[in-house]
């Protein structure tokens, strides 16, 4: 299982890359694994502010649907359209091409609740 060093993690299995005021947000490889085959991706919150933990998006996988909660509060500017067609990378390169969406954070004091690569992996048992 793949879980970068360099990235922070979230209790509901998303990955989070700082880069400056924006974050770029994924699910981790754990998560794309235990939901299976994902089929579709829906982000309909580009261009909103959103507080941390609300509801950003909805991954389908073919087993369940999932919602996909804001790790920080921010203006969501950016969503991966390449899921559109093709929502299979979120499996093949979860942290890669199948990154999900851009936030501007709005209180970048939030990114020190973010856990470790150390401590995802000890909330999967990894």
């Amino acid at each position: 299982m793949n879980i970068p060093a360099d990235l922070k993690y979230t209790k509901d299995h998303e990955w989070v890359k700082i880069e400056g005021d924006i974050a770029t947000i994924g699910i981790t490889d754990f998560a794309q694994g235990e939901l299976g085959d994902i089929v579709y991706v829906e982000v309909e919150t580009v261009d909103e502010t959103l507080d941390k933990e609300e509801v950003f998006g909805t991954v389908e996988a073919v087993k369940t649907v999932s919602d996909l909660f804001l790790p920080l509060s921010g203006e969501i500017v950016e969503f991966n359209e390449s899921l559109e067609d093709e929502p299979e990378k979120v499996n093949s390169d979860p942290y890669g091409e199948g990154w999900m969406i851009k936030l501007k954070i709005s209180d970048e004091s939030q990114v020190d609740d973010l856990m470790s690569d150390a401590d995802y992996k000890a909330l999967i048992g990894a």
